[in-house]
C-alpha cells in the first residue's frame, strides 16, 4: 500500500442509489425528531387549533410503530456502507485510506460538537465517536461483521434485563443526568424542570444556547440508557458488510435475497412493531423506569426494528431497479447528496418555529400537524437541494467537510459554459 492519499469522490463514482436513500432516512428522522423540536406532551392534555387529542393520539402510534427507530438505522446502515465504499475504492487505487478517514470522523467529531449547541438531539458527534470504532472491527470477515452485529442489535435486551436486575449498572446514565443538572444550575441557576420549561419558553437565545451544553450530559445520558451505541453499531458492521461486498451492484444476483428480506421484514417487523407501538404509547413510563413491561418494549424494539428498516432498504433496492421506480425516487437524491446540510437546516428550522426566541409554538402542535409540516419542509427541501446543485457541487457543510477531509479547498461552484 503506497503513502499517496485518497483523492476525493468523483461525480460519476458517486452511487445516486446511496443519496436516494439518504434522502428517504433524513426523512423519516426529521418526522420522528420533530416531536423532540416541537415539545408535544400528550399527558399535558393541552387544547389549541393544532392539537387534535383523537387523531394526534393515532399518529404518535403510527410513528412508533413506522418511524420509530427505522431510519436512524437506515441511515447507520449507510454511514457503514459509506466508510466500506473508502476503503474499497482506496484498495483498488492502491492507496491508504486511513489516514483520510480518520481525518473525516474528526471533522464529523468537530460538526457535532458545534450541532449539539444548536439541537441536543444531535447524532453527528455520535456517529463520529463510533466510527472510530468500526475502524478496528472492519478488518474481520463479512461472516465475522454480520455475527457480531446480528449480537449488537439484540443485546440491548440483555442489558435492560442486567439493569432491572442490578439498577447500578444504569450508574453511568445518572452520573449523566447529575452533571447537566450541575451544568444547568452553573450556567443559568436552573433548580428545576419548572425552571428549565420556563426558560425553553421564554428565554433569549443566549440562553437556549447555554442550555444545550447542558444538554449533552441528558442526551447522552438517554443514548446510555436505551442501549443505542449496540443498536448503532451493529448497523454500522451490517452497512460495512454491505458496501465491501459490492451487494448492490451486483443486485441482479441478489434479487431473491432482497424479496425475502422484504417478506420477512414485514412478517415480522410489522406484528413487533406494532407491540412496540403499544408499549411506547401505553406504557413508557416503565421502560425508563426499569420495569417488566420496558423489558417487554425492549424486546419488541429488538425484534422489530432492524428487520421492518431492512424492509423498506430491500423494497428501496427492488424499486430502483425498474425504469419508473428510478425516475420516482430519484427526486430523493439531491436531498441525499446534502444530508448533513439539510440535517442541519432541520435543527434551525425545528428551533425557531417551536422554541419561545423564535416563534413560540412549542407544546401547540401535536402530530398530526407536525407530521404535515415535516413533509412541506421536506419537499421545500427537494426543490432547493435540485436548485443548489445544478449551481454548485456540494451543499455548504459537505463542501467543508470534503476540503478538511482532503485538505484542499474542493471547487464550490460547478462550472457553467455558455453556448454561444
Amino acid at each position: 500500500m503506497t503513502s499517496i492519499s485518497l483523492q476525493p469522490v468523483q461525480p460519476n463514482e458517486r452511487e445516486t442509489f446511496m443519496d436516494v436513500l439518504r434522502g428517504f432516512a433524513i426523512l423519516g428522522i426529521f418526522i420522528a425528531n420533530l416531536g423532540g423540536f416541537s415539545w408535544y406532551n400528550e399527558s399535558a392534555h393541552l387544547t389549541g387549533p393544532m392539537l387534535l387529542p383523537v387523531l394526534d393520539h393515532k399518529m404518535e402510534f403510527l410513528h412508533h410503530m413506522f418511524i420509530e427507530g427505522k431510519f436512524y438505522s437506515i441511515f447507520s446502515l449507510l454511514f457503514g456502507w459509506g466508510i466500506a465504499r473508502q476503503f474499497k475504492r482506496a484498495d483498488a487505487k492502491g492507496v491508504n485510506a486511513l489516514p483520510t478517514v480518520r481525518r473525516r470522523l474528526l471533522f464529523m467529531l468537530l460538526l457535532g460538537a458545534v450541532h449539539l449547541l444548536i439541537w441536543p438531539g444531535d447524532i453527528v458527534f455520535f456517529y463520529a465517536l463510533l466510527g472510530f470504532l468500526l475502524l478496528p472491527l472492519r478488518k474481520f470477515s463479512n461472516k465475522t461483521l454480520l455475527i457480531t452485529g446480528s449480537i449488537f442489535i439484540f443485546s440491548p435486551v440483555v442489558l435492560y434485563w442486567l439493569k432491572m436486575t442490578w439498577p447500578v449498572l444504569n450508574y453511568p446514565a445518572e452520573l449523566m443526568v447529575k452533571t447537566g443538572i450541575k451544568v444547568d444550575d452553573a450556567l443559568l441557576g436552573l433548580k428545576s424542570e419548572e425552571d428549565f420549561m420556563n426558560l425553553i419558553k421564554h428565554g433569549s437565545w443566549l440562553d437556549q444556547l447555554k442550555s444545550n451544553i447542558s444538554g449533552f450530559f441528558f442526551r447522552y445520558n438517554y443514548l446510555f440508557f436505551v442501549s443505542r451505541v449496540p443498536k448503532v453499531l451493529g448497523m454500522f458492521l451490517i452497512g460495512y458488510v454491505t458496501g465491501r461486498s459490492d451487494f448492490y451492484k451486483n443486485i441482479s444476483q441478489y434479487k431473491k435475497l432482497l424479496y425475502w428480506i422484504t417478506g420477512a421484514g414485514l412478517v415480522i417487523g410489522l406484528p413487533a412493531n406494532y407491540y412496540l407501538a403499544h408499549y411506547m404509547t401505553w406504557y413508557n413510563q416503565d421502560y425508563f423506569n426499569l420495569k417488566t413491561k420496558g423489558l417487554y418494549q425492549t424486546i419488541a424494539y429488538a425484534i422489530g426494528v432492524v428487520p421492518l428498516a431492512m424492509a423498506y432498504v430491500a423494497m428501496f433496492m427492488l424499486s430502483f431497479q425498474t425504469t419508473a421506480g428510478k425516475k420516482i425516487l430519484s427526486v430523493l437524491a439531491p436531498v441525499g447528496k446534502m444530508a448533513f446540510s439539510n440535517y442541519l437546516m432541520h435543527s434551525i428550522i425545528g428551533n425557531f418555529v417551536f422554541l419561545g426566541a423564535g416563534l413560540g409554538y412549542m407544546g401547540k402542535v401535536g402530530p398530526v400537524y407536525f407530521t404535515l409540516f415535516g413533509i412541506v419542509v421536506f419537499i421545500l427541501q427537494i426543490v432547493l437541494s435540485t436548485i443548489w446543485l445544478k449551481y454548485f457541487n456540494y451543499g455548504p457543510v459537505e463542501w467543508l467537510w470534503r476540503s478538511a477531509t482532503y485538505k484542499k479547498w474542493q471547487p464550490f461552484s460547478k462550472t457553467i459554459t455558455l453556448n454561444t
